[in-house]
């Protein structure tokens, strides 16, 4: 007898699998529980095989069945997308989806214009995003959970491929009333006795303690945070400076509070911001072509916070 199920069910079935409860995947993937437990249902008595342990106070844990169809499952997706990427090489149109990945820090600026204005041009694509960090980033495109991410050019590992965009200079971000408000521009060494709120992501923060680093002095870190709006919210606040390279929309924190960007100059190299894919990635025609509308799209100045 032959099996039926959907491409669907087998999505909401690995997120929860890979995030422990059927909540944490409504909220990935931004489908009610009643959804994906309802879909989840439908596997197991298709399958006929339990493919959870339910536990109220504990979420879902993968049963050994679970575990293996799990795997398999993955393995689908990935088939059907790369089916859906030879039809559009075959017929030299630009279609399917598209799973985009970008980093946490400038997600919320760039990646809604990008997919807005590509899907516009390319109809028959849909894209799905992913905020993540650069570690994370990095093993959804081994796993082949991503086609592309639009990231920095922090530590890319040599199995993977990364296009080059865009360089971005750091700069200092602090309150109207800090000691360093009223200078056109900062040196490392002016920031060593100041309390930093440190923007505490992997390999990020390295990059901007490596500032610090060259010059054989230690940032007096006060604050750490991985969100770039609570950051901000500190820093205008008053309980420290921080750095970062993706400029925001405005000199307004996230509460209300005032800010002032100061270009921070000096021995401190820019980040180039571009794709990461794996590589051979960029022979389908649809990454191909988001590649391209990514350089149009920043070589005509159309997306924000990157002056």
């Amino acid at each position: 007898m032959a099996l039926r199920f959907t491409l669907r069910q087998l999505e909401y079935f690995i997120a929860a699998g890979e995030c422990g409860s059927i909540a944490a995947a409504s909220e990935k993937l931004n489908v009610s529980s009643p959804s994906i437990s309802a879909s989840i249902s439908q596997l197991e008595a298709e399958f006929g095989l339990s493919l959870f342990v339910r536990k109220r106070a504990h979420g879902l844990t993968l049963t050994e069945a679970g575990i293996r169809l799990m795997e398999q499952s993955a393995k689908v997706l990935l088939a059907s997308s790369e089916l859906s990427s030879l039809a559009g090489e075959i017929s030299g149109n630009v279609q399917g989806p598209l799973r985009l990945g970008c980093l946490l820090t400038f997600a919320q600026i760039l990646a809604p214009r990008l997919r807005r204005e590509f899907e516009a041009e390319y109809p028959a694509v849909t894209i799905k995003q992913y905020e993540l960090n650069q570690v994370d980033i990095f093993s959804r495109i081994r796993r082949a959970e991503l086609d592309v991410a639009l990231t920095y050019e922090l530590d890319i590992p040599l199995d993977l491929q990364f296009v080059p965009l865009l360089g971005l200079s750091p700069y200092v971000l602090v309150s109207p009333e800090h000691p360093l408000a009223e200078l056109t521009e900062i040196r490392v060494e002016q920031l060593k006795d100041q309390a930093m709120i440190l923007l505490d992501l992997p390999h990020s923060s390295e990059y901007f303690l490596s500032f610090f680093k060259s010059q054989g002095q230690r940032a007096k870190i006060a604050e750490r945070t991985h969100d770039m709006a609570v950051m901000r919210s500190l820093v205008a606040n008053g309980f420290g400076y921080s750095i970062a390279n993706i400029r925001p929309l405005n000199d307004e924190s996230p509460d209300g509070g005032k800010l002032k960007l100061i270009p921070l100059v000096g021995d401190v190299r820019p980040l180039n911001m571009g794709l990461l894919m794996a590589k051979g990635a960029d022979t389908s025609i649809t990454v191909r072509a988001f590649t391209s509308h990514c350089e149009d799209m920043i070589r005509e100045k159309r997306l924000p916070g990157l002056t």
